[in-house]
C-alpha cells in the first residue's frame, strides 16, 4: 500500500513563564566533552559500583590530571562518573521500581499555586515550570515522583523496599549529602545538577533530565556514538565519496555542483535521516550501506540547492565565509548549479536498489515537502515586495513552511527506507515542524548577535525577533520599530541598513522590551515541543535516538564554564552569594 501522508494541526507550544537568568552557562558542551574520557576510563579500570565518596573523587582526579580537566569541575567529573558506573544497572530496571526525584525549587516561588504535604510539593499543573511536563512524563511511564529534596526523604524511600533505582535532580550540594545513603544501600542513581543554586525559581538541563528518565535497556541505541554517525555522513562529502556516488564530473556544471556539495556545512539533515535510519534497525552502529549514502547525499542536495538559490534571492554575497556561488560565477550559473543539484538528489534516490513502492514513496515525500519549502520562501519574498509588521505566529508559519520541510525530507526519507510503519510518519512530521521552528529562532539570535558585533541593524526580514519587538512595543515605539523593520526589507545588502543613531536605537528599543530574552524562551519552548511530540511511540530505539539527536543538533559547542557550587544561605540566614566560573 502507498504511504499515507497525514497532516497535523501546528504544534502550539507551551510558553512557560519561569524565571531565566542569562548567565547560566550551558552544560552540555562540558558534559559531552569530558563524557568520552571516562568512557575510556572505565573501559580499562576495573570499577564496581557502588564507589565510596572518597573512590569517586580519586578516580574523577585521575581522569582530571590524564585530560587537563581544571580543579574546579573535579565534582562535576565526579557525578558524572558515577552516572555512568550506574548507567547499565540502571537501564535495566523497570520504569516502575524507579523513583524521579525533583527539586521543589524549579518551581516559580511568587506565583507557585501548589501546596505542600509531608512528602513535598503537590503539583497544580499550573504550566508555570517544569515540573508539570517531567512529573507526567515519569508517572506515565511508571515512575514514582516526589518533588522534594533532602536526604531524610532518600533515605526513607530507601528502607520502603519498594525502589530499586533513582533519578534525582538537585544542587550538587544535596547530591553530596544524599551520595552516602545511596552508596550504603547500593541503589542505582543517575544525578541532574541544577544549573544554579539559588533555592528559588532554579533551572536545570531538560535534556538531561528526560534522557536519564527515558533510560532502557530496551534501547539499542543508547550506547550508538552519533559523533561518529555525524563523522561518517560527513564522509559521504569528500570530492571522492562525491564522485563515487554521482559519477566523476564530465562538465563544469557536474564540477561545480559537486564541490558546493563538498563545502563547509553542518549536514544535520543527512545526519537526521542516517539516524532516523539506525534507530529502525535490530543492530544500530553498521556501516552506512551504498543505499543510505545515496539517500544522505540527496538530502543534501535538495538543501545546498536551496541555499544557492536563497543567496541569490536574499542578495546575500558569503556562506561559509566564502563569496556564494552567484557573486562568484554570476547568477545563471549559479541557478543552473541549483536546479541541477535538485535533479541529482531526485536521481540518487531513484537508483536506490529497494523495492519500487520505497522508491515511490521517498520520491513523492521528497516533492511535496520541496513543494512546501517553495511555498514558505515565496511567502517570504512577497513579504519583502510588499513589507509590513508581521506577529510572531505569521512568522512562525513562514518557518514552519520553509524551514521545517527540510527536516521532515530528511528523517522521513531515512525512515521509508529504514522499514517505518506509516503511523511514525505522523510523529515525525510533528518532530520537524517544531525542530525547523526552532532551529530558525536560533537562526534569528545568531544573527542578531553578528549585528550587534558588527554594528549593523538587523536584518529587515520576517525574524521572530522583530515580530517580538513590533508584539511587546506600544505607541511611538511601536511605530519606530515598524518603520526599521519595513525600510530595512528594502535597503542595500551592502549598506549598515541605517544610521548608526537609528541602529543604536533599534537595539535599545530590543533590549528595553526584552526581545531577545523572549526569542530565547520561545526557542526552548519549541525544543520542548520537540520532545512532547515523542511521548507516545512505541519504538524506544526510535524514541531515544530522535531524544538525544534534539540535544546534539541544538548543543552549544562553545564551553562556556560551570557554575562553581555554593551554600543558598550562611549562618545568619542572609543574602545569597553566587560565584560564577567561567
Amino acid at each position: 500500500m502507498p504511504l499515507n501522508v497525514i497532516t497535523l494541526p501546528p504544534p502550539v507550544p507551551k510558553q512557560l513563564e519561569r524565571a531565566t537568568q542569562t548567565d547560566i552557562p550551558e552544560t552540555k558542551a562540558y558534559r559531552d566533552a569530558i563524557l568520552g574520557q571516562i568512557q575510556d576510563h572505565l573501559a580499562t579500570a576495573d570499577l564496581v559500583p557502588p564507589l565510596s565518596m572518597e573512590d569517586l573523587h580519586h578516580q574523577a582526579r585521575v581522569i582530571a590530571e590524564r585530560h587537563g580537566i581544571e580543579e574546579r569541575f573535579l565534582e562535576f567529573t565526579a557525578l558524572i562518573l558515577n552516572n555512568e558506573l550506574w548507567r547499565d544497572q540502571l537501564a535495566a530496571i523497570p520504569f516502575e521500581r524507579r523513583l524521579l526525584l525533583l527539586p521543589k525549587c524549579l518551581r516559580v516561588e511568587d506565583k507557585c499555586p501548589a501546596p505542600f504535604d509531608e512528602f513535598g510539593l503537590l503539583c497544580k499543573k499550573c504550566g508555570l515550570c517544569s515540573i508539570e511536563d517531567l512529573q507526567e512524563e515519569a508517572e506515565r511511564l511508571g515512575y514514582a515522583v516526589l518533588v522534594a529534596e533532602g536526604s531524610p526523604i532518600v533515605m526513607a524511600i530507601i528502607e520502603t523496599g519498594k525502589i530499586d533505582a533513582i533519578v534525582g535532580v538537585s544542587c550538587l550540594n544535596v547530591l553530596r549529602k544524599v551520595y552516602s545513603y545511596m552508596e550504603a544501600a547500593a541503589v542505582p542513581g543517575i544525578a541532574i545538577p541544577l544549573l544554579q543554586d539559588d533555592c528559588i525559581d532554579t533551572n536545570v538541563d531538560i535534556d538531561w533530565v528526560w534522557d536519564s528518565v527515558h533510560l532502557t535497556s530496551d534501547d539499542k541505541t543508547r550506547r550508538l556514538d552519533l559523533t561518529a554517525l555525524r563523522h561518517a555522513v560527513d564522509a559521504c562529502f569528500s570530492s571522492e565519496a562525491l564522485a563515487s556516488l554521482m559519477g566523476t564530473p564530465e562538465s563544469e556544471t557536474e564540477r561545480l555542483g559537486q564541490a558546493w556539495l563538498a563545502r563547509a556545512g553542518k549536514r544535520w539533515r543527512p545526519f537526521l535521516s542516517a539516524a532516523i535510519y539506525q534507530s529502525l534497525q535490530q543492530t544500530p552502529g553498521l556501516e552506512l550501506s551504498t543505499d543510505l549514502q545515496r539517500i544522505a547525499v540527496a538530502v543534501e542536495c535538495f538543501h545546498k540547492a536551496s541555499l544557492i538559490h536563497d543567496d541569490i534571492e536574499d542578495g546575500d554575497d558569503r556562506r561559509y565565509d566564502e563569496p556564494t556561488l552567484h557573486a562568484e560565477l554570476g547568477v545563471p550559473v549559479a541557478l543552473n548549479v541549483g536546479d541541477f543539484l535538485l535533479g541529482e538528489g531526485y536521481r540518487l534516490l531513484t537508483e536506490c536498489e529497494t523495492s519500487p513502492q520505497v522508491v515511490r514513496d521517498m520520491v513523492r515525500v521528497a516533492s511535496l515537502g520541496h513543494r512546501n519549502l517553495c511555498l514558505g520562501q515565496g511567502t517570504e519574498l512577497s513579504w519583502q515586495l510588499h513589507p509590513k509588521p508581521l506577529t510572531p505566529a505569521e512568522v512562525v508559519g513562514i518557518f514552519r513552511q520553509k524551514t521545517a520541510p527540510a527536516f521532515e525530507i530528511a528523517l522521513r526519507l531515512g525512515a521509508i527506507y529504514g522499514g517505518a510503519e506509516p503511523a511514525l510518519h505522523a510523529t515525525l512530521e510533528a518532530y520537524s515542524n517544531a525542530i525547523g521552528v526552532a532551529y530558525q529562532i536560533r537562526d534569528d539570535l545568531e544573527d542578531l548577535g553578528q549585528h550587534v558585533v558588527a554594528g549593523l541593524m538587523p536584518e529587515g526580514r520576517p525574524t521572530i525577533l522583530w515580530a517580538l519587538a513590533h508584539q511587546r512595543a506600544k505607541k511611538a515605539a511601536k511605530v519606530t520599530v515598524a518603520e526599521a523593520w519595513c525600510n530595512g526589507a528594502t535597503a542595500d545588502k551592502g549598506g549598515d541598513g541605517g544610521e548608526a543613531a537609528e541602529i543604536d536605537a533599534v537595539y535599545k528599543l530590543f533590549a528595553d522590551l526584552g526581545v531577545e530574552q523572549e526569542g530565547a524562551d520561545l526557542l526552548a519552548a519549541y525544543k520542548e515541543e520537540a520532545i512532547r511530540s515523542l511521548r507516545l511511540l512505541d519504538n524506544v530505539n526510535v524514541k531515544g535516538l530522535l531524544r538525544r539527536t534534539l540535544g546534539k543538533i541544538f548543543e552549544d559547542l562553545e564551553i562556556k564554564g560551570w557554575c562553581n557550587e555554593f551554600e543558598t544561605r550562611n549562618a545568619a540566614g542572609g543574602e545569597t552569594r553566587t560565584a560564577v566560573a567561567g
